[in-house]
């Protein structure tokens, strides 16, 4: 029997082409679950949906961008069922305070913030209407959690995600919903990769986690498992930190 069982369940998953996203697509599937893929760039999303069939799963590709409510709609409504939702889609440009401009601020929120708002209101509409239990997992970060510098539009839409997190909890526990979040370090994916060839940027970053070690995929995807599973059947309104100590300090 698999640790975190999923059979019959169909998880969604937003910016499900590449990174942490297709990591959570794949996971889910070995927990036994088929996926619908959510993402804008329909090549990367066909990817994985090839990795998740080779695993002997269902996948269906849905292009879409996550900060347009009625495309959301459409995509949620055009599920099959709704059991898990994984909000991963997600943005970031680490930028001086005083060089933030209004744009880039209105981008971070609206797909960190909008899109996990509207995707989760449609999602909890159908699983309501149905009477199916489901679960809701929001990807905040550490930086939802700490302040850091040259984040400062990034850490306001990631707090406010903790936020929407925990008023969701109780909000549509009682419809048997349990909505939680899984709040990540600094993982190692392609668009942390330049960053990351920095040797000095890596060391400072790997200094301040007392694991030692940056995140992997692999790492958030397991959480984000374990918490959609019924192995957390009695857990709703946290964030569970998958930094290695980042935040403990």
């Amino acid at each position: 029997m698999k640790p975190f069982p999923l059979a019959g369940n169909v998880a969604a998953v937003t910016g499900a082409g590449r990174g942490i996203g297709s990591a959570c697509a794949l996971a889910l599937a070995e927990a036994g679950a088929d996926v619908a893929l959510i993402a804008r760039t329909i090549d990367e999303l066909e990817e994985v949906a090839a990795d998740v069939r080779a695993i002997g799963r269902q996948a269906w590709v849905h292009p879409c961008d996550v900060t347009d409510p009625v495309q959301v709609r459409d995509v949620v409504r055009s599920l099959v069922r709704v059991d898990v939702l994984v909000n991963n889609a997600g943005t970031d440009k680490p930028t001086p305070f005083l060089d933030v401009t209004p744009e880039l601020l209105q981008e971070l929120i609206a797909v960190n913030v909008n899109g996990t708002f509207f995707m989760s209101q449609e999602f909890a509409r159908r699983a309501i209407a149905a009477e199916t239990p489901a679960s809701i997992v929001n990807m905040s970060s550490q930086l939802g959690l700490v302040g850091s510098a040259y984040e400062t539009a990034y850490c306001a839409a990631k707090f406010a995600v903790e936020g929407l997190t925990k008023s969701m909890a109780i909000e549509l526990g009682p419809k048997g919903i349990r909505v939680n979040a899984v709040a990540p370090t600094v993982v190692e994916t392609p668009r942390t990769a330049l960053a990351l060839a920095d040797a000095t940027l890596r060391e400072l970053i790997v200094g301040k986690i007392p694991l030692g070690r940056l995140a992997t995929v692999e790492d958030v995807a397991a959480a984000v498992v374990f918490l959609a599973s019924p192995a957390a059947g009695m857990i709703t309104g946290v964030t569970l930190p998958v930094d290695g100590g980042w935040t403990a300090q």
